[in-house]
């Protein structure tokens, strides 16, 4: 009786041997799309394997692009994606991968543990940065970069916590730029001043939650000659309670309103006052200077129940008073949200538990690179149709066929 072969030894090739069939990828019309950079992302990650010990029968780059695809078509698990190589095996040992089969699923684990995961997120921030540049040029207006936090909650540490990646994300672009992992001790406000000197933000807008506002952070930012709009509240108590105060008895620069807006359900007016801080706040000299002050005031009408409720946020920005309606700048940096809303419901982050650190970090740099790449092909067209589209509608259209994903990734 016949016997099947392991998923992972279909060929007996060593994985060293010269890659005739890779050449075809690179004479394609793959040369220079999203296929062809993702290539060249997996073969830039260092190998963390000896190369002169052992039975190495899968090269580190054709693990991380069956990785890559199998997410980008909706696979969770890594059962999930041994079946999606296995079910397009033949395709993908014409673009010149897993020439020696599907690797196994203890494979998958070990290069997940193993790879490093710094060296991992600074490929992926090259790979970002270069089709950011492109999306770019075709773009107006000042970039908005915002950077968040968010917790891994599929892996628990030791100490009872989750890990934690603050990301910088382009509003501008949809692409996730670089992220930087909290240390084990610590928190966000040490994480943040690592990831904005990976950036360029010079002549560009961050913004970020409360968590942000602190005096190092605002240097760094001024420093590297960019502007921030940072969320206030009562972390920072003297500033906050101190603006507070002060703003009865002083008179807005302008203010103008929204709305009324229906959208989920509820009708929202949204006012936005703006005051120069000189005369607000109290520390100017502990705050590098003058600072805007943005008082945002929501009150939403719940349609179905004609519940009233009301809202009042404070943001200071180092943009001059004049800035035009930077309230829509406030409400841009809830796209961050929206991107780690799209990592848990389309990629199923938190579903997928981890038991260590550096797994859990390698685990979201793929997803981030998956979240990105439907950014950068929406980017990258031309149709307003296509831009329109949601990460949930490509995802069910590229997993139709591996053609429809060849299709998709030979965008360029």
């Amino acid at each position: 009786m016949n016997k099947n072969k392991p998923l992972d030894q279909v060929r007996s090739t060593g994985v060293n041997a010269p890659n005739r069939t890779s050449k075809l990828v690179n004479k394609s019309e793959f040369n220079g799309s999203i296929l062809n950079r993702l290539m060249n992302f997996a073969r830039s990650v260092p190998d963390f394997r000896r190369s002169d010990k052992g039975n190495i029968q899968h090269r580190l780059a054709d693990i991380i692009i069956l990785m890559i695809l199998a997410r980008e078509c909706g696979c969770v698990g890594r059962a999930d994606i041994i079946e999606f190589g296995r079910l397009h095996l033949n395709k993908f040992h014409r673009l010149g991968i897993l020439r020696n089969g599907v690797p196994s699923e203890s494979t998958l684990c070990r290069a997940e543990i193993g790879i490093n995961d710094h060296a991992m997120a600074d490929r992926m921030q090259d790979f970002a940065g270069a089709f950011h540049k492109e999306l770019l040029k075709k773009g107006c207006g000042k970039e908005i970069i915002c950077i968040d936090g968010k917790a891994e909650r599929g892996t628990v540490l030791e100490n009872g916590r989750n890990p934690d990646i603050v990301s910088a994300y382009s509003f501008n672009t949809g692409i996730i730029l670089a992220t930087e992992a909290c240390q084990a001790k610590s928190n966000e406000i040490k994480a943040v001043p690592r990831l904005i000197d990976k950036l360029d933000i010079a002549g560009k807008i961050v913004t970020a939650d409360a968590m942000s506002m602190q005096r190092d952070i605002i240097d760094k930012i001024r420093k590297k000659g960019g502007d921030f709009l940072i969320e206030l509240k009562a972390n920072q108590p003297s500033l906050r309670y101190g603006i507070e105060d002060r703003l009865v008895a002083h008179t807005p620069v302008y203010s103008y309103t929204e709305g009324p807006e229906l959208a989920h359900g509820r009708i929202e007016t949204r006012t936005y006052r703006i005051y120069d801080g000189l005369d607000i706040i109290a520390d100017k000299e502990k705050w590098g200077g003058n600072m805007t002050i943005i008082e945002y005031e929501s009150s939403t009408v719940k349609k179905s129940t004609g519940i009233h409720t009301s809202e009042k946020r404070l943001y200071v920005s180092s943009m001059p008073t004049d800035t035009p309606k930077p309230g829509t700048i406030v409400r841009n940096h809830w796209s961050i949200e929206s991107m780690h809303w799209g990592l848990d419901y389309n990629l199923q982050q938190d579903n997928i538990k981890r038991k260590s650190t550096r797994a859990a970090r390698n685990l979201d740099t793929i997803q981030r690179i998956v979240y990105s790449v439907f950014s950068i092909w929406k980017g990258l067209r031309k149709k307003r149709s296509d831009k329109n589209k949601g990460m949930a509608e490509l995802m069910r259209h590229v997993s139709m066929s591996f053609t429809r994903l060849m299709r998709f990734l030979s965008q360029n």
